[in-house]
């Protein structure tokens, strides 16, 4: 069966009409003759959005009960059986109620893909996973109801829903997003314009970039080759020098006045080396590349300009930014140097930028590379001087008569000249021309191509000997120059590689990009098979249009071990890249198993946990559950008995002993199932504005009356918690403290306002503990000191803490002044940032509740 396609509206905030966007599509789609249903649609008491939801047939929800409560969520099963075409389904970052049949919304909603239905659904840009920080930063508020980007990702279209702040604000003062009663506090906090302003802009970028991977793709797949600019990229030329910095940061300028300009510097290095560059500044100009919010990339390439260019138009760049040379007037006898040559060639899609700085016309001030292959200019300035040099200098020795012992050492001159230029070849063409033209202008008989003098042949033959000797000296110092550069520039390279991996800092998706720019090819990709007889998976890959099934398949083939190869696209390599090819290969390998055995030692490490807490919950049975069982066994046993008449004492006393024994049991086994909750994550607080004073004194029902002191003043602010999760925070935290506290001294429970929080105190007088534990004690089965066995199985204060982390607040320990142990729960007041009161449809999720329509339909902008 086909899988679903998912179609997503995405909006900035809450109430720019996501919902009643995908209500509308689902009218149309129905008027066509689609089989459309609604799954989940949740209205939140919003007329607009309730009146569109008529016409659509509508799957019942399935009815969940939950801390006494019953709460309607999405029938899978039933929708599965339904089996529409399209189906519904609002606030994609939902979570369930627990005992769902899954835990988010998102996994319902990948069980209908799977089953072949289409979806449609909503989602804020604030509950997209990997921009919670982003979000927080912004609006003071943290996410616990997130989608993993990749499901987003993975939507066939995503279409943005958008509306100005003022326009969203104006829906929200009519009325039509939040009940009356709450619309001043939202107004005031999440909804403020710089928030909605800058989620907004988030969620534009979010969605531009997704239009950009989708466009370099489309270019990929046809071979697009020529420039479009839809979006300003600004490629930066670097050449290792310090105006490197100044090129940055005048690119960084220009990307400033286009909208979603984006800046990408690379340093292009050629295959003999990188004796061109200081590798310290590079690392200099990466970070600061980095810390403009742009990219930093390193290419290896002979041919400067061409590799800049292939570089520039493979990223769809639109402007190139170079600096002036740093060459001297007279070096530009060898060429018209790389700024000039790219603006020749750029072509009239790309604009090249020549920016002056301080080192212009000053010389190179670094080291140039020599390789092997001297340079078309050396070579052929060697046969220059090779074949022209001996014939000059004839002419010129014609005119006076020095002697031909001076003779041949000008002709050795000239020889020893072409073999610095040229290499071997021009100095061989220059011993052997210069020694015909001494033969026949300078040894007698003159003017013939005999030697009178047997002293003379010895002379010509030492003259060629050494000629031949000098070019060869010349022609090997070459080659070896160009092994130990090569061999650096794979030193360099491989350095900086191993470093990266064994600090953990690259992914496999990063090293196979990073291998993909270094050798210029269009992909990478890194294959794998269990056997040799079994087909190949792709483990790894990076760039567009990789080789995923058939290593041989691709331009390079390298073999990783037995069964895993490197799959190159783009160009064939010559042999001498192998080398550094397979070192990126066995570098792949290992960030695989590593990824790999990170992923079972993570498993590994969650089986262990589940051990300690079973262990520790054995434990607890086998004492701590088992002791008030046997005292209750033995009472009930002594009310029942008939050979003894108890007194009306004795039967309260034992009545008594049971009450304690079953209240002792009620606490144990809700502290366990608490704990499982916060272990498991499938705690869901109900957040809504609260009074301190209403809930604290509820919280000391467990202990004597006469233990606690009461410090709670009726005029603190109201708190944003969960009134049965602060219950049971505070009750541990109290009994905890009267446990430990001397039985003379009372408890101090106290509350106070402290700017944007309020803090409740439960303060002991008992031993106290040490700065070192006191986080350790918050940890499950952990009892402080000597504890006798029947103080509880230690999940008390473990309890506590992770409810108080649920609801967004703190809990930590202090010592009390004169000696003792200090809680401090801290919550946030509705006077700070604060998230809109939840409902059980949106439990958890701090931020206001998702989108819904305004007074019209809202205006729209498909962008994918």
């Amino acid at each position: 069966m086909a899988r679903g396609k998912l179609r997503i509206y995405l909006g900035a905030a809450p109430g720019v009409g996501k919902t009643y966007a995908m209500l509308a599509e689902a009218h149309r789609r129905t008027e066509r003759g689609t089989d459309c249903v609604v799954a989940f649609v949740e209205h939140h008491e919003r007329p607009r959005t309730e009146v569109m939801l008529h016409g659509l047939e509508q799957v019942p929800r399935k009815e969940l009960e939950y801390r006494g409560g019953l709460f309607g969520e999405m029938d899978v099963d039933a929708v599965l059986r339904r089996a529409p075409a399209i189906a519904l389904v609002d606030e994609l970052a939902h979570t369930n109620i627990p005992g769902s049949r899954n835990a988010k919304r998102w996994q319902d909603v990948e069980e209908l893909l799977a089953a072949g239905i289409d979806v449609i659904s909503t989602v804020n840009i604030q509950h997209l996973e990997s921009l919670g920080d982003v979000v927080e930063s912004i609006t003071g508020v943290r996410q616990r109801e997130t989608v993993p980007d990749e499901v987003v990702r993975r939507a066939g279209q995503i279409e943005l829903v958008d509306m100005s702040p003022e326009a969203l604000r104006r829906r929200m003062a009519h009325g039509n997003i939040y009940q009356p009663d709450k619309v001043d506090a939202a107004l005031s906090n999440y909804f403020r314009p710089g928030n909605l302003t800058a989620l907004r802009e988030l969620a534009l970028l979010w969605v531009a970039d997704r239009v950009d991977e989708y466009l370099n793709q489309y270019r990929s797949e046809h071979r697009v080759s020529k420039i479009w600019g839809s979006r300003e990229r600004i490629v930066v030329g670097l050449t290792g020098g310090p105006e490197g910095r100044t090129l940055i940061r005048r690119a960084a300028r220009l990307a400033e006045k286009g909208a979603g300009g984006e800046v990408l510097a690379v340093y292009i290095a050629r295959s003999d080396g990188l004796t061109a560059a200081s590798p310290k500044e590079l690392a200099v100009q990466r970070t600061l590349v980095e810390d403009l919010g742009g990219t930093f990339h390193h290419v290896v390439g002979d041919d400067i300009p061409a590799a800049l260019l292939d570089f520039a138009r493979g990223v769809n760049a639109t402007q190139i930014v170079l600096g002036s040379s740093r060459r001297k007037a007279w070096q530009y006898v060898f060429g018209p140097g790389v700024g000039a040559t790219v603006a020749r060639e750029s072509g009239p899609d790309l604009d090249v930028h020549i920016v002056t700085h301080e080192e212009v016309a000053k010389g190179r001030g670094l080291p140039v590379a020599r390789g092997a292959r001297l340079g078309r200019t050396r070579i052929l300035s060697g046969w220059a001087m090779g074949v022209a040099g001996p014939a000059v200098l004839a002419l010129l020795l014609n005119s006076v008569d020095i002697g031909l012992a001076n003779d041949m050492l000008l002709f050795l001159a000239v020889t020893v000249a072409a073999a610095l230029l040229g290499g071997l070849l021009p100095a061989l063409a220059s011993v052997a021309f210069g020694s015909l033209l001494l033969n026949y202008f300078y040894t007698p008989p003159l003017h013939r191509w005999t030697i009178a003098d047997p002293k003379n042949i010895v002379a010509i033959v030492i003259f060629f000997g050494v000629a031949v000797s000098v070019a060869s000296v010349v022609d090997l110092a070459a080659r070896r120059t160009h092994q130990a550069a090569r061999l650096r520039a794979e030193s360099e390279i491989l350095s900086f590689l191993a470093g990266n991996v064994l600090r953990g800092e690259t992914s496999l998706e990063e090293l196979l990009e990073r291998l993909r720019e270094t050798f210029a090819m269009e992909s990478a990709a890194l294959l794998e098979r269990q056997s040799d007889v079994e087909p190949w998976t792709c483990a790894g890959r990076a760039g567009f249009g990789p080789v995923l099934e058939r290593p041989e398949d691709a331009d390079v083939d390298m073999p990783v071990g037995d069964h895993m190869a490197l799959a190159l696209t783009g160009r064939v390599l010559p042999a001498e890249d192998r080398r550094v090819l397979a070192a990126f290969g066995a570098q792949a390998a290992v960030v695989l198993d590593r990824r790999r055995l990170q992923e079972e030692a993570d498993q590994a490490r969650t089986l262990a946990e589940g051990n300690r807490i079973r262990t520790a919950l054995l434990a607890a049975v086998s004492h701590d559950l088992r002791t008030p069982l046997a005292g209750i066994k033995a009472a009930v046993s002594s009310l029942r008995s008939a050979d003894v008449d108890w007194s009306e004492e004795d039967r309260a006393e034992l009545l008594e002993g049971i009450e304690e024994g079953a209240d002792r049991l009620d606490h144990l086994v809700g502290n366990l199932l608490d704990m499982s909750r916060l272990q498991t994550g499938t705690v869901t607080p109900l957040i809504r504005e609260i009074d301190v004073d209403e809930v604290v004194p509820m919280a000391l029902g467990g202990v004597p009356e006469d233990s606690v002191d009461l410090d709670v003043p009726e005029t603190l602010p109201m708190i944003l918690a969960d009134p049965g999760l602060l219950e049971r925070s505070v009750a541990n935290l109290v009994e905890n403290a009267v446990k430990y506290s001397p039985g003379s001294r009372r408890v101090l429970v106290s509350a106070s306002a402290l700017a944007d929080r309020v803090e409740v105190r439960v303060v002991d007088r008992g031993p106290g503990v040490p700065d070192e534990a006191k986080d350790r004690i918050f940890e499950p089965f952990q009892r402080y000191g000597d504890a006798p066995r029947g103080a509880g199985v230690g999940l008390g204060l473990a309890v506590a803490r992770g409810f108080a982390e649920a609801m967004g607040g703190t809990l930590t320990a202090e010592d009390t002044p004169g000696g003792g142990l200090t809680m401090v729960l801290s919550l946030r007041s509705i006077h700070g940032r604060q998230p809109v009161t939840e409902s059980p449809e949106t439990a958890s999720t701090p931020a206001p509740a998702h989108g819904g329509p305004g007074s019209a339909e809202p205006e729209r902008q498909t962008l994918c």
